[in-house]
């Protein structure tokens, strides 16, 4: 009877236990990357978690998640530069299909320091992925997450995406005639409310305020397309177009808002 108390007693220690991982996300066991992520997420020491997630990349220990787990914390720690040299050197140590993630950590990196050259040149590079047919595989969708969720991207929506962040980088160098190039590229692939308004700011910046009249009535007219942004894109587009009329030529000057474009 007594033993099997005791026996009662491991089995409920163990689920305890495991039930503790899966509250905290904190993966099983006692290795370098466990003991990092539970200084991360449960003691909340991220200086500490740091220094386990380097000896987790020097152990071979879960590499690819280490990598990216310690460079997200370096971010968060204002430690951007530091987590884009750890990124460029460990990477090869990572698996083929960590590099794409880890590319987006670094645009995302890149874009926090402003290092506006550097994320133009990785933009550049993941477009002819997709042409050459590497990004994707050779399939026609893969699964992609944005805020935690997960859902399918086409090669098409990507491409677009693509475009579109690599035009507001253009923007931020104030090359508003390439960064005109890509938005008309990424519309033509799939029409996007917060791409046309971007268009008609590069637009207006060349003092094309004709083409931008266009552009930005057409926003208006079709309700800031069907991209689940109707209203604020229709409102971006109506202040645009009262820049137009209210400082005519001068509009120009750094008097218009330029959007971001959301990545995943």
């Amino acid at each position: 009877m007594e033993g099997r108390f005791c026996s009662n007693k491991r089995v409920a220690g163990v689920e305890k236990k495991d039930l503790f991982h899966v509250i905290h996300k904190v993966p099983a066991g006692d290795s370098p990357y466990v003991r990092a992520k539970h200084l991360q997420l449960v003691e909340k020491d991220s200086f500490t978690a740091i220094l386990w997630f380097w000896k987790a990349i020097n152990a071979g220990d879960r590499v690819d998640s280490a990598l990216k787990d310690m460079a997200v914390v370096m971010k968060q720690q204002d430690r951007a530069e530091e987590a884009i040299e750890a990124i460029k050197s460990f990477r090869h140590l990572c698996s083929k299909q960590a590099q794409e993630s880890l590319d987006n950590l670094l645009l995302d990196l890149y874009k926090k320091c402003g290092m506006v050259g550097e994320q133009i040149e990785l933009l550049k590079q993941k477009l002819m992925m997709i042409c050459t047919g590497e990004a994707f595989n050779g399939k026609s969708t893969k699964t992609a997450r944005s805020h935690g969720k997960k859902f399918q991207l086409s090669i098409k929506q990507e491409t677009s995406r693509l475009l579109a962040n690599l035009g507001w980088a253009y923007m931020q160098q104030e090359n508003y005639q390439a960064a005109e190039a890509v938005y008309r590229r990424a519309q033509a692939m799939e029409p996007d409310g917060n791409k046309a308004c971007n268009l008609g700011v590069c637009l207006m910046k060349q003092g094309n305020l004709a083409g931008a009249r266009r552009v930005l009535f057409g926003v208006f007219n079709h309700g800031g397309y069907a991209d689940g942004e109707e209203s604020k894109a229709v409102h971006r587009a109506v202040e645009l177009l009262g820049e137009i009329e209210k400082h005519g030529s001068g509009c120009t000057k750094d008097v218009i808002e330029v959007k971001e474009e959301e990545g995943f």
